[in-house]
């Protein structure tokens, strides 16, 4: 059963509402959120519900924060889309448009007869007959439009399915090319001004165009604003900002992932339900923007709502799943009765949950430095203060020094000029943009010898973790990226400077 949808004005924030005005139980959401916070395969950071336009729950597990800023990984890719859609209404290009007639000057000494097919649909649907990804494109001082266009296209394009970040990124050249704005600037007066979200950047590549498949950094409630002006087919504060056509065909399948996908795989899997312009259509009959580790502006036409989740997660079909468990089924299609107490409970459940950090029982103090063997991650000393309740650790890489400094029981949060963790150096085109990062820091002694730290890089889903272990004159420092759930670790030998 369909719902009008709400349409609301601009402000920031959006409006809030009572779970059960807007037909959903105040229990049903707490149960969502109580299973959410066990599941050891993901970490929640942020989460958002929205029913007939208004917020009915809203959550930032400690210590992240409303007014932070989420570093989008492919979440970015539906608004790159969205920038062709507004280029499309304003007749400066067509759907049909070959790639090449945008960029004479860097194609390739041969044009083969795929390229020359090549079209900004095929770029929209992943579908551009690429083999696999050019990632080695992605962090070099090269030309990358030229780069990408020399790649060879070994499949008839709009045949088969390849997700593609550079496919997005040529999206936002087009953009450039034809309006001579970043995608950024040239979605601030007709999408971002008008919903109201403001405080956004974008990375760019070295040639100053943004990179569109990724780097895109807006805030939860942002997220939560994209997905409901999609749910509204465009419309916002009453007004037709994008055509209603462009929105049904965005959120559209337009081909398959998996065309011999068999009946089992598609009623469990919601990355066969087949793709869109930057969309992925979802089961029962939903759609969804879609983003590394979690990051999710999910759109229920049917039950009229909006599900925004953040997180670091390694298992994203069970984070749909516990939407599909417990939400889904959760909406009346009218208000219910008010039930107080369980609001109550719900609103104590919002404001409580968090991330643990890190608690030490023993207090050994220590005040030395050591340096680092030679090694290629340019690592030379670590200076390390302890002193109860606080550690101090200064690391200096490559002639730069990192203070930091570390609490046990609660976070203390500073920034940082330090490198974020990523699942992807390479993608870390315009750091000036990321910095200084916003970071948290706890510590804990495991025992005597073995120290624990952790930093959280908060405007993204990432973490530091460092154990360091003392030997008499020397340490060993082992350090973790969680963007790969621990699987690699760098290990590096020091000895005490006396």
């Amino acid at each position: 059963m369909a719902f009008a949808c709400a349409l609301f004005s601009a402000q920031s924030p959006l409006q809030r509402s009572i779970p059960e005005k807007e037909g959903i139980s105040s229990e049903a959401i707490m149960k969502f959120l109580t299973v959410a916070n066990k599941i050891k395969s993901t970490e929640f950071h942020s989460f958002m519900l929205l029913r007939h336009g208004k917020v009915v729950s809203e959550v930032y597990w400690n210590p992240y924060q409303k007014d932070l800023k989420n570093r989008l990984y492919s979440c970015s890719k539906s608004f790159t889309a969205t920038a062709i859609g507004f280029a499309v209404q304003e007749n400066k290009l067509k759907v049909t448009d070959k790639v090449i007639s945008f960029f004479p000057d860097k194609l390739p000494t041969e044009i083969s007869d795929n390229l020359k097919e090549l079209s900004i649909q095929n770029l929209l649907t992943m579908s551009t007959g690429m083999e696999k990804e050019p990632d080695f494109i992605r962090g070099s001082e090269s030309d990358w439009v030229k780069a990408y266009l020399a790649v060879p296209i070994d499949n008839k394009p709009g045949s088969k399915f390849n997700y593609s970040s550079l496919a997005t990124f040529m999206l936002s050249a087009i953009i450039q090319k034809v309006t001579g704005q970043t995608v950024a600037d040239y979605l601030k007066p007709r999408l971002f001004d008008p919903l109201g979200i403001k405080d956004y950047d974008w990375e760019s590549n070295p040639q100053g165009i943004n990179t569109g498949g990724w780097g895109l950094r807006v805030k939860t409630e942002d997220m939560a604003k994209f997905a409901q002006f999609f749910l509204q087919k465009g419309k916002w504060n009453g007004k037709q900002i994008i055509s209603e056509d462009w929105i049904n065909e965005a959120s559209s399948a337009h081909i398959l992932q998996n065309p011999n996908a068999d009946e089992k795989l598609r009623s469990e899997n919601d990355w066969v339900q087949g793709y869109g312009y930057q969309m992925w259509r979802n089961r029962f009959n939903s759609f969804r923007g879609d983003g590394a580790y979690g990051q999710y502006m999910l759109v229920l036409p049917e039950q009229d709502a909006v599900v925004i989740m953040t997180a670091e997660s390694n298992n994203l079909q069970e984070e749909l799943n516990l939407v599909w468990e417990h939400l889904l089924p959760a909406f009346q299609p009218k208000a219910i009765p008010e039930n107080k107490s369980a609001y109550q409970k719900l609103k104590d459940l919002e404001n409580n949950l968090s991330i643990e950090p890190l608690k030490s029982e023993i207090f050994p103090k220590i005040n030395k430095t050591f340096s680092f063997a030679e090694n290629k991650d340019k690592y030379q000393s670590v200076e390390l203060k302890s002193n109860g309740q606080k550690f101090e650790m200064k690391l200096m890489i490559n002639g730069k020094s990192y203070p930091f400094e570390f609490t046990s029981g609660k976070w203390n949060q500073q920034e940082t000029m330090r490198i974020q963790p990523t699942s992807d150096k390479k993608s870390l085109t315009d750091s000036y943009k990321l910095y200084p990062a916003k970071i948290t820091n706890s510590f804990c002694w495991k025992d005597e010898n073995t120290l624990e730290l952790k930093t959280i890089y908060l405007e993204t889903p990432h973490s530091h973790l460092m154990d360091i272990t003392f030997d008499n004159d020397s340490i060993v420092f082992e350090l973790k990226n969680s963007a790969d759930f621990g699987k690699k670790s760098t290990i590096l030998k020091a000895t005490e400077i006396k």
